[in-house]
């Protein structure tokens, strides 16, 4: 392993990140250290100073923060046996949640500590760029739909059995939709998304049978037109806008009349006691929360693995490499303030 460790720190809510040394870590029972190839960004990086005390008011500063890792195992924990000192991986970092909350365990850093259940060995093929688009995405899409508290769907598997019942996924093209649209049908589900028109045909290559423009006046009939007979297993709601009509679409579904949101909407409570007033549910999700149950290990450990290895899962979206370093990784942060569609910003290390 590494003798030296270099992070990407936030010295304190509000101010600018700052490149400089960083302990060297050591794995706990559960842990392996990971050595960083690539990051992926995301909105949760974003967040302005004043965001912090709504969003996560725990994190103590100085803070090392991300979420998407992908790269080589350099050091195990006891207790681990499934990964092994060389392996390439890909993981999701969780130093920002309030049960770890500590620098060691954020990805923006050479050295990073991951729990070895939120790690998944990925294929030669599979370059790190392209694999660190995966983890949150990969986690907020699989708490939707496999937690009990959300959709509680049946967990996917390499070889599904097919249901004879669809779920929606509104905003597929998004990374979370991408990899939602992917799950329900590793999970046996047939799926009806949205996205906009120049997206159809990508998300209909992950599996999508049918896919409609969000945009259109007409949404709620036509994607009610093409659930069509078949029960609505759940509905996965992501991005701005997405409840009100997805509530619209469960109201009026024969099936399942409950709504998982990833939007982090500041009125999304209100939206949610407006919907049970309809007798619909909605529930919002944390995507790390994952860690804390059974659907952690099973997409990780149990899933994941073998469908990237057999080409049953695609790394999606694409990944869109936009600097090289930990210093570029503020800049990348500013790129995708500006929006991005289709694509993950990612940063090699």
């Amino acid at each position: 392993m590494d003798s030296e460790n270099t992070a990407l720190w936030l010295p304190a809510r509000g101010k600018k990140f700052e490149v400089g040394p960083a302990p060297v870590p050591e794995p706990g029972d559960e842990e392996v250290v990971v050595r960083v190839r690539a990051v992926a960004v995301n909105f949760l990086d974003t967040l302005p100073g004043y965001a912090y005390r709504f969003v996560l008011p725990w994190v103590r500063f100085p803070m090392v923060i991300g979420t998407d890792v992908a790269g080589e195992v350099v050091a195990v924990g006891r207790n681990v046996s499934r990964l092994s000192v060389g392996e390439r991986v890909l993981g999701h970092a969780v130093g920002v949640e309030k049960s770890r909350n500590r620098p060691a365990e954020g990805a923006f850093q050479h050295l990073v500590v991951l729990m070895q259940h939120l790690v998944a060995p990925i294929p030669g093929a599979l370059a790190f760029e392209q694999a660190a688009v995966l983890p949150l995405a990969l986690s907020t899409a699989a708490t939707g739909l496999f937690q009990s508290d959300h959709l509680g769907l049946p967990l996917p598997t390499s070889v599904p059995t097919e249901k004879n019942s669809t779920v929606l996924v509104w905003g597929a093209s998004t990374s979370v939709g991408i990899n939602a649209v992917q799950l329900a049908r590793s999970a046996g589900y047939r799926v009806v998304a949205t996205a906009s028109p120049r997206n159809h045909d990508w998300v209909r290559s992950v599996g999508a049978a049918e896919v409609v423009d969000y945009r259109s006046k007409t949404v709620v009939a036509e994607l009610l037109q093409a659930i069509g007979g078949q029960p609505l297993a759940g509905t996965v709601a992501i991005g701005s806008g997405s409840l009100p009509p997805a509530v619209k679409v469960a109201r009026r579904a024969k099936g399942t009349r409950k709504v998982a949101s990833a939007h982090p909407d500041p009125v999304t409570r209100l939206r949610a006691w407006r919907a049970r007033r309809k007798n619909v549910q909605v529930s919002a999700i944390w995507g790390a929360s994952l860690k804390d149950n059974e659907v952690g290990p099973a997409i990780y450990t149990s899933f994941l693995p073998q469908a990237l290895a057999s080409n049953a899962y695609r790394a999606e979206p694409r990944a869109t490499v936009v600097g090289h370093g930990l210093t570029d990784v503020p800049n990348a942060l500013e790129l995708l303030r500006e929006g991005v569609s289709g694509e993950k910003l990612v940063v090699t290390i």
